[in-house]
């Protein structure tokens, strides 16, 4: 099925409300960032057309991160919901968007070759999913709480608890790909990632709140947690995208 507005183009972004690509508290990022200004290209045809993504492709478990590596047991750590809503800029549902998700077990550490942190690997937890967002763009998935892990930055950098977010929208334009925090945790104020963001508002953006109303009783708290992805132009006439009808 084909998206009725897949040539039009898409809003630029507005860079304001991201981070910087060079912040030097953020070790790595000095090496990564670019050195020369970025060059602002028109959206081609390819990039305003998407990868189309049906209930097919998804697996009956994979939403759920409890039970979907699960082997001789259940995994070790507090049960939490992540729910929440993918709009785009206009406050539009972004509808059969792919939403994936990986983050640490309740000890902080990933299910990863490289990775050497002193905690053990859970068994029964492989800490990622996937899940489509609904008509109204609504997503949803269970999991385990990760833990907090150290890492190699500064002396005695913590990363905060958070959960690694991956979304293909209805473009391969509004690709994006963010980490989600929980409210409350100490680390926040301390992380070079997150403070890098700069703005209050921004970095806001990136806390789920506690939202015990979408909680299950004697089982699972639950975190709401919204996204926005890039959106389309409502009106264009002249700026067409070439070749489009």
């Amino acid at each position: 099925m084909k998206s009725d507005w897949m040539a039009r183009e898409l809003v630029h972004r507005d860079y304001s409300h991201h981070p910087p690509a060079l912040a030097p508290l953020y070790k790595t990022s000095v090496l990564r960032s670019p050195r020369n200004a970025l060059i602002s290209l028109q959206n081609s045809l390819s990039e305003l057309t998407a990868p189309v993504f049906t209930p097919t492709d998804i697996g009956p478990i994979d939403h759920d991160l409890i039970l979907n590596y699960a082997k001789d047991g259940l995994p070790i750590g507090e049960r939490i919901i992540v729910h929440g809503y993918v709009r785009d800029a206009f406050g539009a549902p972004v509808r059969n968007a792919l939403v994936e998700v990986w983050q640490a077990n309740a000890g902080g550490r990933y299910r990863h070759k490289k990775d050497q942190y002193l905690a053990p690997i859970d068994p029964n937890f492989g800490g990622c999913g996937r899940m489509l967002t609904d008509d109204n763009g609504y997503y949803c998935f269970r999991t385990i709480k990760p833990g907090p892990y150290p890492w190699r930055n500064q002396v005695s950098d913590w990363r905060p608890a958070h959960i690694h977010f991956s979304l293909s929208g209805e473009a391969f334009a509004q690709r994006l790909i963010t980490q989600m925090y929980f409210e409350g945790d100490p680390l926040l104020v301390r992380c070079p990632i997150l403070q890098s963001v700069g703005s209050d508002d921004a970095m806001r953006t990136l806390i789920a709140e506690l939202d015990m109303h979408a909680a299950v009783p004697l089982d699972s708290l639950a975190y709401r947690f919204d996204l926005v992805l890039r959106g389309h132009r409502a009106t264009w006439f002249e700026n067409r995208t070439q070749g489009a009808a």
